[in-house]
């Protein structure tokens, strides 16, 4: 069995950027200092509404759109 690896390329998220004097340059929520990384460790135990009371500066549509980026990224077309 091969194992195949997916490779996200976050700058075609739109609610996503980088910069270097935001975070280290750690992919961050477009506008705010949120690090995808804290949103992605959290999904486990908090729904969309609670992650976005938990960083309030991300809105739910946000976290939305990159969950259907990384579902969209992890699909066969990607």
């Amino acid at each position: 069995m091969t194992a195949t690896q997916t490779v996200i390329d976050w700058s075609l998220c739109p609610v996503l950027e980088s910069k270097p004097e935001t975070q280290g340059g750690a992919w961050v929520f477009r506008g705010t200092r949120v690090p995808v990384s804290a949103i992605l460790r959290n999904l486990s135990e908090l729904s969309v509404a609670e992650l976005s009371q938990e960083f309030p500066t991300v809105r739910p549509e946000q976290i939305r759109e990159l969950l259907e980026f990384i579902a969209q990224s992890a699909g066969p077309n990607s």
